[in-house]
């Protein structure tokens, strides 16, 4: 038996030849070297490494070889895939800097610039002032009550004692609300309805809704025909406080607006007075005073230290209240031998003033942000 026959030289595959399969390296390369960007680079990836590729076929051949060839030839093509393989790593690696560098370029934040170009808002203070004086409020037992801005004129005027011919009920006081085709005749109209000229309504409505004892606090929106200046408005806004139940006085009104001015005002050393008054609704009725808040009233008889917000009087009017009047209570079905009480009103406005030297009240109603953002977003 012969032995193999080793000297054997077949012939060699077209596409394993050593200068086709050096070609097929070198425009590999050339591909890779143009590629301008990531994807151009994906595209020549595919192209010269992927499975339909000269150097994939080529390889391919090399089993279609006799045994004696397929060394050589398998090198020959492993070294070329090899240099394709590094030259495509090379290149992604250059790319990926490329694209990180203009990336940082194109897509740079510029630190420098304003990062609120939105302003941020701020609450309304009267909204906030309002809110506040029904936490005190609440947080003592009692209920926020609202009623409708637009009253009929028996919850404004007739049920609070306000009689007929009561000058709170002329055109110089009151806004009228024209009923369809009703004129205007007496001071009233036909349609029975105004603007409410005070929050008081909503004690009348609150009474006829519910059983005593009553303890309600009433907060919104009033109207009267006041000209715009910087201590009126024709639409300001009132809190009133309502309290019926079986042997309240005058001492538990005192005691009341005592706390109130302490929670509102700044603590120990506040307190209040009241000067006889009348109020159609209130028997006996008062003006209530509060200490000023800023000397505690020891700037009175004291040129060393006078103060401007009080005018070195010692106290502030802040508004009316007193002892409910039977009369009130028997327009709403109370019994006034079994129940009393007391109520009490003041403008949200003029708190307003006190707390925060505002000195003029249009700035309230002007809407300028100038006004209402230095107050902030307190909730």
């Amino acid at each position: 038996m012969s032995a193999p026959n080793k000297s054997y030289d077949p012939v060699e595959v077209e596409a394993l030849k050593p200068e086709v399969i050096e070609r097929m390296r070198d425009e590999a390369l050339a591909a890779f070297a143009t590629a301008g960007d990531l994807d151009a680079l994906a595209h020549a990836k595919v192209a010269h490494t992927g499975g339909t590729s000269p150097l994939a076929l080529a390889n391919r051949e090399i089993g279609a070889l006799p045994p004696q060839a397929k060394a050589e030839a398998g090198k020959r093509v492993g070294q070329a895939r090899g240099a394709v393989s590094k030259a495509l790593a090379a290149r992604q690696v250059e790319l990926e800097i490329e694209r990180d560098a203009r990336v940082l370029v194109e897509e740079a934040v510029d630190v420098t610039l304003p990062y609120d170009r939105v302003p941020a808002g701020a609450r309304h203070p009267l909204t906030t002032l309002s809110e506040r004086i029904e936490d005190v409020f609440v947080a003592m037992g009692y209920e926020v009550a609202e009623g409708p801005e637009a009253e009929a004129e028996w919850f404004n005027f007739d049920a609070l004692n306000i009689g007929p011919d009561h000058p709170a009920r002329g055109e110089a006081d009151t806004f009228f609300v024209e009923g369809a085709h009703s004129p205007r005749a007496g001071g009233s109209t036909g349609s029975g309805v105004v603007l409410r000229t005070h929050t008081s309504p909503v004690q009348i409505r609150s009474l006829l809704d519910r059983e005593p004892p009553v303890y309600v606090i009433c907060p919104g929106r009033v109207y009267r025909t006041d000209e715009l200046d910087a201590t009126h408005t024709p639409v300001f806004h009132q809190v009133e406080l309502l309290a019926i139940d079986e042997g309240l006085t005058m001492a538990d009104l005192k005691g009341t607006l005592d706390h109130m001015v302490q929670e509102l005002f700044g603590g120990e050393g506040m307190k209040t007075r009241l000067r006889p008054n009348f109020f159609p609704f209130t028997e006996p009725s008062a003006e209530m005073d509060m200490v000023c808040y800023v000397c505690r009233g020891e700037s009175v008889g004291n040129p060393d230290r006078p103060c401007r917000t009080c005018s070195s009087e010692g106290w502030i009017e802040l508004g009316g209240c007193g002892m409910v009047n039977p009369k009130v209570l028997v327009a709403c079905g109370v019994d006034p031998e079994k129940y009393s009480g007391f109520a009490f009103g003041f403008g949200i406005e003029r708190m307003l003033m006190f707390r925060h030297n505002v000195e003029d009240m249009r700035d309230m109603v002007e809407g300028d942000v100038r006004f209402t953002r230095p107050f902030g977003m307190e909730i």
